[in-house]
């Protein structure tokens, strides 16, 4: 199992991000610290979805989030793992929000898959403007 996970986010690692870039669909920049690689993963759900990758390395994001990365798109904030379904969804319907959030890193939303072990149920939050959060999709 070790060795299949590692296999995976070897090939993963070795995708090219410039790829990604050829995408027709919107540019969503992701800002992520340079260890995680979940949010490589995060990425490449994004792109088979069409978006353009603009991928950001930061060392300042706050270790205190409920996520590990956070993106911008369209003038939308994207915090964690959020399906790109609900991103494309939020681009549709343009909501007067901030943007949308799953808190935490749940097994099993994307870039968290896991062979062999069942994805955890979770929430995609809407942001307010004045930063009250409310569940608008569950998966």
């Amino acid at each position: 199992m070790r060795l299949v996970f590692a296999l995976v986010l070897a090939l993963v690692l070795a995708f090219p991000l410039s790829v990604w870039a050829d995408a027709e669909g919107p540019e969503i920049t992701v800002v992520r610290s340079a260890s995680c690689e979940c949010c490589r993963q995060w990425e490449q759900h994004l792109a088979a979805a069409g978006f353009r990758i603009n991928d950001q390395i930061s060392d300042s994001l706050d270790p205190t989030q409920a996520f590990c990365h956070t993106a911008s798109v369209a003038g939308y904030r994207i915090d964690g793992h959020v399906p790109a379904a609900s991103v494309q969804r939020l681009l549709a319907e343009r909501p007067d929000i901030q943007g949308v959030a799953v808190p935490g890193m749940p097994i099993g939303s994307p870039g968290m898959e896991m062979e062999g072990i069942d994805p955890d149920p979770f929430v995609v939050m809407a942001i307010a403007h004045d930063g009250t959060t409310q569940v608008v999709e569950r998966y």
